[in-house]
């Protein structure tokens, strides 16, 4: 999924929180994000997703431009194309994993439980939680938590996945393993991603590094990306 975003503005009681972005995510590109505290990463990602309103500018998915939709169109496609990982997990507690894992399929009408059952088992797999489905959230790890974020993001196959911090509250040993997981599954499915992160090692794993300030998005000129 192409992400543009044109000319993008913030502002909270008239004070800007950025101008200025301008942004093209190609198709099974990661984008990393990089900034000081403040300056609206977390904000300017929630608009990439239509979570948020934005005062000036354009965001477009695959040709849509979400400003043209209401908060029912927006709520579609984000069911359909979009996955979110967020840093605080956002993870029901008193479902299991497996169902908490299942939660996008069932959003989008699947029926079927046995397909169901087995993609969730898929990701349960693929990000290292083979045998934990029947576990509930309490029982497990923060790091085991952020990968059950993670399938549940993937579970559908979107075409874009956005992450908000998903290593920020890890030990780095955790956060490697968490970003190994995120990365080797978008690849697997063509996703495009963009990251926000105040991690130099996560935004090393990115195809590309962004560094936002209030007045836009820039390339972080001697930052190392890596494929």
């Amino acid at each position: 999924m192409s992400l543009v975003v044109q000319s993008l503005a913030k502002r909270y009681d008239g004070v800007a929180v950025f101008s200025g972005v301008s942004l093209t995510v190609a198709p099974g590109e990661f984008v990393a994000i990089i900034g000081e505290s403040g300056v609206g990463k977390s904000t300017l990602l929630n608009c990439m997703a239509g979570l948020d309103q934005w005062d000036q500018g354009t965001v477009q998915l695959d040709g849509v431009d979400l400003g043209q939709l209401g908060d029912d169109g927006r709520a579609l496609l984000r069911r359909q194309k979009v996955g979110f990982v967020f840093q605080a997990f956002h993870v029901l507690p008193h479902l299991d994993v497996a169902q908490n894992i299942a939660l996008p399929l069932l959003l989008l009408g699947e029926r079927d439980a046995a397909q169901t059952d087995l993609r969730v088992a898929a990701m349960l797999d693929a990000v290292g939680l083979a045998g934990l489905g029947a576990r509930l959230p309490q029982q497990l790890s923060g790091g085991q938590l952020q990968r059950v974020a993670i399938a549940r993001a993937l579970v559908h196959r979107p075409s874009l996945l956005l992450a908000d911090e998903p290593t920020g509250n890890l030990d780095p040993t955790t956060a490697a393993r968490v970003m190994d997981a995120l990365v080797s599954q978008t690849r697997a499915h063509g996703a495009s991603m963009v990251l926000v992160t105040h991690s130099e090692a996560a935004a090393a794993r990115a195809d590309r590094i962004l560094h936002l300030d209030a007045t836009g998005v820039r390339s972080n000129a001697g930052a190392s990306a890596a494929p």
